[in-house]
């Protein structure tokens, strides 16, 4: 194991950590990797054997109380030989006394207890072809048109720490598109669609009920065209799951939402569309 080098990811490297994240099939947005260095630049992390990098992982820390770990991958014709346990470590030793969530594969949830992380609930990622409505909802404005500190605001309800800059950043990413619906001068729904190795992720999409989020994922729609679509969501959130299966939507994936220790109270009941597997 001696013979492992870790280092910190530079910001322009991250495309590595997403390119193997697209060989495992996680399906990462094209331009995730440019927005995930932005809350810390520190936090992204790969092993090196002779300056080969065979292991990566990403802990992002996005205040002084909660942290974020993702990328968690060591390449095959690798694995077994502790390394990555080794960058598993440095990941951890980053966020410090921070509070750390993951959303892990459901068949490491044992290996992740064994680290101090239990589970909350399950993640479940819908995806289906969905046709394009022909015009967006009359309602439904472009996200920039909102006051940001809205934006803010109403994301502090579903995510446990402040991601002003990410959210810039995310909603403002050439590719993705951003789009809002105001009823009676509130914020009740908003969201970002992006395009992915395959097909488009919504994420996040966060409404006040059901109708709410149906109509902005209508507008998200008619803006960025039909075809493949994909939706991560908290399975602990029903009307999320019944609008998936109302568009034909069917499960193809599962994560283990794990944190090692308390949240804020979060609005799970408002995430239609969770932002990132990999930064939460």
């Amino acid at each position: 194991m001696s013979d492992l080098h870790i280092r910190s990811l530079r910001p322009e490297e991250i495309a590595i950590a997403a390119d193997w994240a697209a060989v495992e099939g996680w399906n990462p947005g094209l331009g995730d990797a440019a927005c995930f260095a932005i809350p810390d630049a520190k936090g992204f992390f790969v092993g090196e054997v002779d300056g080969e990098p065979v292991a990566t992982v990403s802990c992002v820390n996005y205040d002084d109380r909660f942290a974020f770990l993702g990328f968690y991958i060591v390449r095959s014709g690798f694995r077994g030989a502790g390394h990555g346990l080794r960058i598993w470590n440095a990941a951890i030793a980053h966020a410090g006394a921070r509070v750390i969530g993951l959303d892990g594969v459901v068949a490491q949830q044992d290996n992740y207890r064994k680290s101090g992380f239990q589970l909350a609930y399950a993640n479940i990622r819908y995806g289906g072809d969905v046709a394009a409505p022909q015009r967006p909802p009359a309602d439904v404005v472009a996200l920039g048109a909102i006051p940001f500190a809205l934006v803010e605001a109403d994301d502090a309800t579903v995510f446990p720490a402040p991601r002003s800059a990410f959210l810039r950043a995310w909603t403002n990413t050439h590719g993705h598109i951003g789009r809002a619906l105001v009823r009676d001068g509130k914020l009740a729904a908003w969201g970002v669609i992006r395009p992915c190795r395959t097909g488009r992720k919504i994420g996040p999409l966060v409404a006040d009920d059901r109708a709410a989020a149906q109509t902005l994922l209508h507008g998200l729609l008619a803006s960025a065209g039909g075809g493949e679509i994909f939706l991560d969501l908290p399975a602990v959130n029903r009307e999320a799951i019944a609008l998936a299966e109302s568009l034909g939507l069917k499960p193809v994936f599962e994560t283990a939402r794990m944190y090692t220790g308390p949240v804020p109270p979060l609005r799970i009941d408002r995430v239609f569309g969770v932002t990132s597997f990999e930064l939460g």
